[in-house]
């Protein structure tokens, strides 16, 4: 039976006890309120006609739910539903009871 060859560490992440990075967990609960403010916002849009002289065509049908996904952001970043805060408590009581593992990526600004 042939030895498995060894993983090299370098790449993989650190599974070190850090405390989280307070601005990450912000900005994945802001995160996370935008794509629920963007799920509730895009069935207003699809009632919409496109048809007509002031109207889009295919291309606004294309470019619809970019736009719906920039108002979610603007909305959630102005304070939104409020979800984000509730969603930010519940990440750090988390993160702070479980010592959570972090990787590189998660430790960045």
């Amino acid at each position: 039976m042939p030895t498995p060859t060894p993983v090299a560490t370098s790449a993989a992440p650190s599974l070190a006890r850090t405390p989280p990075n307070p601005a990450a967990l912000r900005r994945a609960a802001r995160d996370f309120e935008a794509q629920a403010l963007g799920a509730l916002l895009q069935p207003m849009f699809q009632g919409l006609d496109t048809k007509g002289p002031f109207g889009g065509g295919a291309a606004e049908a294309q470019w619809r739910p970019m736009m719906v996904d920039a108002i979610a952001k603007d909305m959630a970043r102005a304070g939104g539903l409020g979800l984000a805060d509730a969603v930010l408590r519940e990440l750090t009581r988390l993160a702070g009871a479980s010592g959570q593992p972090t990787t590189p990526e998660s430790t960045t600004p």
